[in-house]
């Protein structure tokens, strides 16, 4: 069914991988449609709880597909389909993944630089394979980030990291991004995706209904006074109790 990615469910966990590995996964506008088809239909699944994003290979995902950036700025592309940096996964999949009702974990298995680091922020959970390595490089190609990485940088690693990374282009080993709370662990290569395996198994272990309300809840909080966020998780609540069949 797809070209540039690979699609798979079982014990209730989708597990969406790309799948360009002699590009290290490199982005190219086909494959993030893809990478949007898969997960609309992962959310429209009810025996999917948990998606798991990684890549295939060597890398996760090592930027953009260089060739494609270049055709784009010459406004020459030949490719077809959308045109870099109109197609739905950078104008509006960021939006759909903070609002993704099941937890979505990445495993990062190799290099994830530049749109392979942006494409991870908005999601769940990041689990990186020990020597994995990640660049927010825009800035050395004369370009902003984007998919929303300016709202979640900040937000994960403090502004002041942020504008290092940012502003230096620089490239870090997966040990530092654990201890500036870029990623969540660290973990040896070859036990990256048993790993993430695990983490998504216990919450798939979890009812649905609470899984995308704790999420709703977490993302409304961390922008909420306390107070706020405290209405807000009885409101939740509420609701919760009102779907619940009554005997």
């Amino acid at each position: 069914m797809y070209e540039y990615i690979l699609y798979e469910v079982s014990d209730a966990i989708a597990t969406v991988t790309l799948n360009r590995p002699d590009k290290l996964n490199a982005y190219i506008p086909e494959m993030g449609n893809e990478v949007v088809d898969a997960f609309a239909r992962s959310r429209a699944d009810d025996a999917v709880r948990v998606v798991i994003l990684t890549g295939a290979g060597r890398g996760f995902c090592a930027g953009v597909d260089l060739d494609a950036l270049k055709a784009h700025q010459a406004k020459a592309s030949t490719r077809q389909g959308p045109r870099l940096g109109e197609e739905a996964f950078v104008r509006s999949f960021p939006l759909e993944l903070a609002e993704f009702p099941k937890p979505v974990i990445v495993a990062i298995n190799g290099a994830a630089i530049g749109v392979g680091v942006t494409m991870a922020l908005p999601c769940d959970v990041r689990i990186a394979a020990e020597g994995a390595k990640l660049g927010l490089t825009f800035t050395k190609l004369g370009l902003l980030p984007g998919l929303g990485s300016t709202h979640w940088l900040p937000r994960l690693v403090g502004l002041a990291k942020a504008k290092e990374l940012v502003l230096t282009a620089r490239v870090i080993l997966a040990t530092e991004a654990a201890e500036i709370g870029l990623v969540n662990k660290v973990v040896p290569a070859d036990q990256l995706m048993k790993e993430a395996r695990e983490m998504a198994g216990m919450m798939a272990a979890c009812k649905p209904e609470i899984l995308a309300a704790a999420k709703r809840a977490l993302h409304f909080g961390a922008a909420a006074t306390m107070e706020q966020a405290m209405r807000n998780e009885e409101a939740e609540s509420a609701k919760m109790r009102a779907q619940k069949p009554r005997a």
